[in-house]
């Protein structure tokens, strides 16, 4: 099974190893997860590990969630999520933390992408567009988006404009740089997908 654990991406920054060469990481927080409930095969149909991820006040968690934590003597969370159970001795209450990753270890993150708002399809598909000359009047748009007599209508899938962005998005083969668990960072090698603050999943290769 693969190690995951659930976090937020804070920034992006330079980092210069030990031999002087410059690493472009996004600075990740990662956990601490707390084990909130352990599926199992034989009561749920499936195991898995439903993990929560930062202490949220308890007004702005619904009464069933914050029921079935109190049962387990945990805080409301603002984050629920599940994952692969890649270690068997982790059970209800256990604490997930960033040194579960090592240095040179692929990794691969799944977050929400920006969101661009409504754009064309030269900005959302990368066309290439017509020439920029005065004479022409077509510069930036799609161009012929159907065939002649047969379908008699637009393909399905055509490259349209439309909302560009906010798209759940997993980047693979990363490598996480350096740990540093005592304030729960992990430094990633490259961009990940999402905003300042966004929540990221970061999953063992």
């Amino acid at each position: 099974m693969k190690k995951t654990l659930i976090g937020r991406k804070k920034g992006m920054m330079q980092f210069i190893a030990e031999d002087g060469t410059v690493y472009p990481v996004t600075i990740c927080e990662l956990g601490p997860c707390s084990v909130i409930q352990k599926k199992s095969k034989e009561k749920d149909g499936y195991s898995s590990l439903k993990v929560g991820f930062g202490v949220a006040k308890e007004k702005t968690v619904s009464k069933p969630v914050l029921t079935d934590l109190k049962k387990r003597n945990l805080p409301a969370f603002k984050v629920l999520r599940e994952i692969e159970v890649f270690d068997d001795s982790l059970d209800v209450g256990s604490s997930i933390t960033c040194d579960i990753f090592q240095e040179n270890e692929i990794v691969e993150v799944t977050g929400v992408s920006k969101g661009r708002g409504f754009q064309g399809v030269m900005k959302r598909h990368g066309f290439g567009g017509g020439r920029q000359t005065h004479g022409s009047n077509f510069h930036r748009a799609p161009g012929s988006i159907g065939a002649c007599a047969y379908p008699g209508e637009v393909w399905k899938g055509q490259k349209m404009p439309g909302r560009h962005g906010n798209k759940t998005v997993t980047v693979k083969n990363l490598k996480v740089v350096k740990v540093i668990k005592e304030k729960n960072i992990v430094l990633i090698s490259g961009a990940v997908p999402g905003t300042m603050n966004s929540l990221i999943k970061v999953r063992a290769k």
